[in-house]
């Protein structure tokens, strides 16, 4: 397993040599000089999957441990991190929609999200995700915010549900009679 190290809301690697197939080949984290940082949500999907052991200072960080830190940092982690892990178990490439304002923005199967330069149709954004619980009431101004962001990127909207015992994924498309 790799060592990773938890700085406030990034988890950190150093060992750049043996974390290649995290970044180049299952496309998490962040390169920034020498150095892998992953976003909690990614960290906590290694730490399950044990390919990261994390620590805190000297000391090993559990799972559950782990999980309720990013709790206290982020109200919405445990929602997100439930569709987080579903789309990954799918083996769907995932990466942050932070700039996009959703939660996460994801990319066909076989796809590279970390490509650079020009890209083909297949190999842009296929979908942007807000993660919802089952109860969530919206307003039709946030739905025509969230379609007409989609539609600009070229992606589909998504609302990952999470319910009790299950996650569903609802489409929404923006639509001219």
């Amino acid at each position: 397993m790799i060592k990773a190290y938890l700085k406030n809301d990034r988890v950190v690697i150093w060992d750049l040599e043996n974390s290649k197939d995290i970044f180049e080949k299952k496309y998490f984290g962040r390169l920034k000089d020498n150095r892998l940082e992953l976003a909690l949500v990614e960290a906590a999907y290694l730490i399950e999957k044990k390919k990261i052991s994390l620590f805190d200072n000297k000391k090993k960080m559990k799972f559950e441990q782990f999980f309720e830190y990013c709790k206290k940092i982020d109200k919405r982690f445990e929602l997100r991190y439930k569709i987080y892990r579903d789309l990954r178990n799918k083996k769907l490439p995932t990466r942050s929609g932070f700039k996009f304002g959703c939660d996460f923005r994801v990319y066909a199967k076989g796809t590279n999200p970390m490509k650079r330069g020009k890209k083909t149709e297949k190999e842009h954004t296929k979908w942007v995700v807000f993660a919802i619980p089952d109860n969530y009431e919206m307003t039709f101004v946030e739905l025509s915010r969230a379609v007409r962001l989609a539609h600009n990127i070229r992606a589909n909207m998504l609302w990952g549900v999470v319910g009790k015992k299950n996650i569903n994924y609802v489409q929404v498309k923006f639509f001219k009679p």
